[in-house]
This record gives structure tokens, sequence and C-alpha cells, in this order.
């Protein structure tokens, strides 16, 4: 089983960026952990970060046929890619939305997410947690799929 893990804009400023929404972990640490969960799972992940949306589609459509589930944090295009969204749902791979913050207690653009409808899940508020909750939720979301096909 793999899973494409999808970082977007300014993460690649955590530890640095906000700290006090954010915290002072960096990606670095996150995809750390990302790592050692899904060797504990016994899944692999290709984990890539970018600040470009266009790239970000590039590597959602890549993701056919290769990857079994998407685990992505949009940032900031959460509340206004539309193409991300597309490319999601055209690939049709589950999905699950995560978010260091929680999206829905800051300010009011936030808490939209064109995302989140055709995600299995949206996972928020944790700090990295968030994405290791995020990634045993897909996991589990896959093994189940993949036991009723059996």
């Amino acid at each position: 089983m793999k899973i494409l893990v999808l970082h977007g804009p300014n993460l690649n400023l955590l530890g640095t960026r906000e700290p006090d929404v954010y915290g002072t972990i960096t990606l670095s640490d996150i995809d750390s952990a990302i790592s050692r969960l899904a060797t504990e799972l016994g899944c692999s992940v290709a984990i890539v970060q970018s600040n470009s949306e266009g790239e970000i589609i590039d590597r959602i459509q890549s993701a056919l046929g290769v990857c079994d589930g998407i685990l992505i944090n949009p940032g900031g295009y959460t509340h206004t890619s539309v193409a991300i969204r597309d490319a999601l749902s055209a690939v049709s791979l589950p999905t699950v939305e995560v978010h260091l913050s929680n999206i829905h207690s800051r300010e009011t653009f936030r808490s939209h997410s064109f995302i989140a409808p055709i995600a299995i899940g949206q996972i928020c508020g944790f700090g990295m947690e968030s994405y290791l909750l995020g990634l045993r939720a897909l996991v589990s979301h896959l093994m189940k799929k993949k036991q009723k096909c059996q």
C-alpha cells in the first residue's frame, strides 16, 4: 500500500512561521514521524511539499495507478483552489485532508474547504498529530476496502 502525502504552500516554513499558531515543529519533524508511522502500519509513503498549485495538481494526477490514497494538507489552497479539488476528484483516490491548526476556529474564510466535500475525512487542530491521525484513518479505510474486495 502506497500513500501520497502532500504538503501545500508555506509548510516548508514550519518551525519559524507563526509559532503561536503552528508551533515550533518543523516539516522535517512531521515527515520523519509520518515515515515512522507508515513503516509501523506496513505501508510506504511518497512525501512532497510544494508552494505551487500546478505542481500539487501534477503530483495528484501522477498518483493515479501508483498510489492507493492521498493525505493532503493543502494549506492556503484549501480555501481557494477548485483546481486541486477537481484533480483529487478526477483521480478518485481516497483522500484525507489534514491541518495543523483548527481551521474552523480561525478567520472566517479559513473555515471553508473546497477539499472536504470530496475527502473521506478532515482532521484539524491537533498539530503534527493531525497528520498521524489522518494516515491511520486512511490506511484503516484502505484496509477495510481491500477486505471487502476479497
